[in-house]
C-alpha cells in the first residue's frame, strides 16, 4: 500500500532519504511543467526545478502538515521561478520557441494562405501579449489555465488570497484581451 505524502514526509523529518525519494518521484513532473509554464525555457525550468527539490529537502524539517505537501512544493516552486524571471535580464517571458505549434493545424490539409497569415499574425499577438504580463499575472494565468488549480490552491501557492488570485486572473485575461482584441 502506497504511502501518503504526509507518511512520507514524516518519514523523510526522521531522516528517510527513500522517503523524500518518493516525494520527488511523485511531483518531480508536474513541478517541471509548471515552471516551464512560467520561464518557457527548458534549461531555465530544469534549474529552478532542481532548485526547488533542494530546497524542499532542505525545509523539510520544518514542515508541519498546515497545507498539502503538493501545495508546499508548488509555493516554493512557483516563488523560484518568479525570482528567476526578476534577475533575468532577457525577456523572462518569451514564449516563441514553444507556440509555433499552437496554431498550427494537426492534419495535414493544405491550409488557405488567409489563415496561414492570420494565425501568424495571431501568433506573434500572442507572444508580445504574454511577454508583457508580470510574473505574477503570468503565474495565475498558468496556474489556472494550464494546470487547472482551484483559486484556493493558487492563494497557497502563492501566499495570498483567493480573492487576489481572482482579481490577477481577472487583469491577466484583461490584459490579454486588450492585447489581442482585434483578432477576436
Amino acid at each position: 500500500m502506497a504511502l501518503t505524502d504526509w507518511e512520507l514526509v514524516q518519514k523523510c523529518q526522521s531522516g528517510e532519504m527513500s522517503a523524500f525519494q518518493e516525494l520527488v518521484s511523485r511531483y518531480q513532473q508536474k513541478v517541471f511543467m509548471v515552471i516551464l509554464g512560467l520561464l518557457r525555457n527548458r534549461d531555465d525550468a530544469l534549474e529552478v526545478s532542481q532548485e526547488t527539490f533542494l530546497r524542499a529537502y532542505r525545509k523539510i524539517g520544518s514542515f508541519q502538515g498546515g497545507s498539502s505537501f503538493y501545495t508546499w512544493i508548488y509555493r516554493i516552486a512557483v516563488n523560484l521561478a518568479i525570482d528567476a524571471q526578476r534577475r533575468q535580464k532577457r525577456n523572462p517571458l518569451d514564449f516563441r520557441d514553444n507556440v509555433d505549434g499552437l496554431l498550427e493545424s494537426q492534419d495535414e490539409v493544405a491550409r488557405d494562405p488567409f489563415a496561414e497569415v492570420h494565425d501568424r499574425e495571431l501568433r506573434e499577438g500572442l507572444i508580445k501579449a504574454i511577454n508583457d504580463l508580470t510574473p505574477e499575472h503570468k503565474a495565475v494565468i498558468v496556474l489556472r489555465t494550464i494546470e487547472g488549480l482551484s483559486y484556493k490552491d493558487i492563494g497557497e501557492i502563492l501566499g495570498c488570497s483567493e480573492g487576489t488570485v481572482m482579481s490577477r486572473l481577472h487583469y491577466a485575461r484583461k490584459k490579454l484581451h486588450d492585447k489581442l482584441g482585434s483578432f477576436l
